[in-house]
């Protein structure tokens, strides 16, 4: 049998060299690519997640092990597997499991027996690995792990997954039944099988979980993933991304960012044509590297699209790295100007913020949520307490920022992995919901005098404990704001696919559920997920939402996973079924991507009218990187507007602008309502309303809300099917002509 090593493609994982262009650059930028660059090479040994300090410890000590002391010699052949193959040396990782397995043949009662059930499992996990990289990277297509795996998504280099289906075999003959361990193992060799073109068939029947498990709620057309055939499918680890028009063409632009400290945050700029073209350099931002998430917004009131990149999170101390602000400059460049602006001064580990007008003044302010504490819960490495508050950057209106979180009191103080604005009492001041992992999670009314007070406890949305990605939405088009606040593992229980499993399984598991608070109009919440039937665990990393058929009701994508390698489990997609329930259309759609998705955008990428869907993909460790995702919408049917807001007392782009546009649709009067933002709280959608009307032919109102200037503006008898631009203040709104492209393939 031949072992390759997972690689990423020749010259990536390395920061680049400082280009002619850096040098025309700010000494704020200047400063931050050398401030980058020194972090990534200190993260080369020295990171928990991607450096070899470990490694070579362990190298060192298995060289000097006797050769007669098995236990010792067995543990540090699994701890050199576990941590060659979080590097990508899976030759090497395999190896060294192989040995491990040898030598409990030899220690007969010297490891205890559940040390070697996890031995069988972790042997088995790497062979998947390997499998994945031999044909899911290597022989890349488009069914490529779509689950469940089919067509071309069959291997063609078996050997891995062969190799995994006979560990986890020995698992499933040795582990408790009701066990993780024997859960985890039944649902990997049914991925295996899968992978081998041998799934339901010839599984054997005791090991078979049913199709019939897995199918869509009810039929749905199907998206396929061209992200290879555009070359926006980057190969990098988890990150953000965003689709904007950053150049000012009306075509949406793609930014994408990785948490590698050694990788480069890319520009993909949309040509018009229907086909994409790589502008990093072109752009100013090479030496911008590193970035578990970004965040989008004009911050500088000046009709340009800056960026926020946010960096560290997971990382606790080790995670003290710099966020980035990126100006755009108008001309197709960036500069980083994060320095300068006042948002450097001290470096938080994160991965999540948000851009609101909180004191109604006409620009935007910037709440960054922090990580405190130990709840990285993945990494056992030796790591101290990070003691991280929030921020509350309120902008100055001169291109700088200060810090008020303390005299506002929004400070946390706990671990935050979302952080969502919006103005869940109506009094025209967007207030904050804060998701905190390992907590109870805050909602900081906005008193409208600078202040903020967390009221998560009489609102009702204090749980759950292990929540992550969150947003605000109006899922039912009442006019009032509802809360979806996804859930990653348990009170006590980390995110495990053994739970995913029992859940499709229907068998009992420790996970909590995701909360979906619809909101009573009165500054309260009910939690109304089951009834809606979101009764699934998840385990989200990226999220966000749009509406996938243009019926006026928003649906949403859960980018899934976690960090450790048998974390393979589909990426899920809702359909909002009238503002009364979801069903879940992953299979039927082919969005059941098994690798880990991140940042995920909702974003009419061709101007066909109809949301097409972008999801950035790739683990936490060196050697679980993947290539991002495209899915192309093949159309529904039904009508829509698109809507560009101007503000003039208010922020330029409108954000926290309301939108109501109501209709008649067979016979039937209906509001749509929308809320002027880049959606959930990882992944950018464009700063621009794309609103679904169903079959309603024409737009009976069309009105917008400023709360800011607290005006509202009507048009009557809006045509459908067509591109508009509202300025605050105007009686008439001005049409815009983008024509259609398809998309350009090989």
């Amino acid at each position: 049998m031949v072992l390759v090593v997972a690689c990423a493609p020749p010259g990536e994982g390395t920061p680049p060299a400082e280009s002619s262009l850096a040098l025309d650059q700010p000494e704020s930028h200047r400063r931050m690519v050398e401030t980058l660059r020194a972090i990534a090479d200190a993260a080369e040994t020295e990171n928990p997640y991607l450096g070899r300090r470990e490694i070579e410890r362990a190298r060192k000590d298995l060289a000097a092990m006797p050769e007669d002391d098995i236990p010792k010699r067995w543990f540090l052949n699994l701890y050199l597997g576990q941590n060659e193959l979080r590097l990508g040396n899976e030759r090497t990782a395999l190896e060294h499991y192989v040995e491990a397995n040898r030598l409990l043949g030899e220690s007969r009662d010297e490891v205890p027996q559940e040390k070697r059930i996890q031995t069988l499992l972790e042997t088995g996990v790497a062979y998947m690995r390997w499998g994945e990289t031999e044909n899911c990277v290597l022989r890349h297509t488009s069914e490529s792990c779509i689950f469940p795996l089919q067509g071309g998504g069959v291997h063609v280099a078996q050997d891995g997954s062969r190799g995994a289906i006979e560990y986890f075999e020995k698992v499933l003959q040795t582990a408790p039944r009701a066990s993780p361990e024997h859960v985890r193992a039944l649902w990997l060799i049914n991925i295996a099988y899968m992978t081998l073109g041998q799934y339901p068939g010839e599984v054997p029947p005791e090991r078979l979980i049913p199709p019939e498990r897995f199918e869509s709620d009810e039929p749905f057309p199907r998206f396929v993933d061209i992200a290879p055939d555009l070359g926006l499918n980057s190969f990098d680890l988890a990150g953000g991304a965003i689709a904007e028009d950053f150049d000012g063409d009306h075509d949406l632009d793609i930014m994408v960012s990785t948490m590698d400290t050694s990788g480069q945050t890319r520009l993909y700029v949309n040509l018009g044509d229907g086909s994409f073209e790589e502008r990093t350099e072109q752009a100013g931002l090479e030496g911008i590297l590193g970035g578990l998430n970004t965040i989008q917004a004009d911050y500088d009131n000046d009709g340009d699209v800056d960026v926020l990149v946010l960096r560290g999170g997971w990382w606790r101390e080790a995670g003290r790295h710099p966020n980035s602000l990126l100006r755009n400059n108008g001309d197709g460049t960036f500069s980083d100007v994060t320095f300068d602006a006042g948002l450097g001064r001290v470096h938080y580990p994160t991965q999540t913020g948000g851009w609101a007008d909180y004191d109604n003044d006409g620009d935007l302010d910037l709440y960054i949520g922090n990580e405190s504490g130990r709840a990285a819960v993945f990494d056992d490495a030796e790591t101290a307490e990070a003691r991280a508050p929030c921020q509350l950057f309120r902008n100055n209106g001169d291109g700088t920022f200060t810090d008020v979180a303390t005299d506002a009191g929004v400070d946390n103080l706990l671990h935050a992995k979302a952080v969502v604005w919006g103005d869940y009492d109506g009094n025209r001041y967007p207030d904050i919901f804060v998701s905190n992992f390992g907590t109870a999670n805050r909602l900081y009314r906005n008193n409208g005098d600078g202040t903020f007070t967390d009221v998560a406890g009489e609102a009702g949305v204090r749980f759950p404990v292990s929540s992550f990605p969150s947003w605000f939405w109006d899922v039912n088009n009442d006019g009032v704001l509802d809360l979806y606040v996804s859930a990653f593992g348990g009170v006590s229980y980390r995110a495990d696919v053994a739970s995913v499993a029992a859940s499709y399984l229907g068998w009992p598991h420790p996970n909590e559920l995701a909360r979906l608070y619809i909101g009573d109009g009165q500054g309260g919440f009910q939690d109304r997920a089951a009834e809606w039937g979101l009764t699934q665990v998840t385990l989200p990393m990226g999220s966000n939402f749009g509406d996938l058929d243009n019926d006026g009701y928003p649906d949403f994508y859960l980018g899934t996973g976690y960090p450790y390698y048998e974390g393979l489990m589909p990426n899920l997609m809702y359909r909002n079924r009238s503002g009364e329930r979801f069903a879940d259309v992953t299979t039927a759609g082919g969005f059941g991507h098994v690798q880990k998705g991140h940042g995920v955008v909702f974003a009419d990428l061709d101007n066909d009218g109809d949301q097409d869907v972008f999801e950035q993909i790739g683990g936490a460790f060196p050697g679980d990187a993947f290539g991002n995702v495209l899915f192309e919408n093949p159309g529904f049917g039904n009508n829509w507007i698109k809507l560009r807001l101007v503000g003039v007392r208010s922020n330029r782009f409108g954000v926290g602008a309301r939108i109501r546009a109501d209709v008649i649709e067979q016979g039937r009067r209906r509001s749509i309502h929308a809320t002027m933002g880049s959606g959930g709280s990882f992944g950018g959608n464009p700063l621009r309303a794309e609103i679904g009307l169903g079959q309603a032919t024409r737009i009976e109102l069309l009105e917008i809300y400023w709360p800011t200037s607290d005006r509202t503006q009507q048009f009557e008898n809006v045509a459908v099917n067509q591109w508009l631009e509202i300025t605050e203040g105007d009686d008439a709104y001005r049409k815009f002509t983008v024509e259609p492209v398809t998309f350009r393939r090989p």
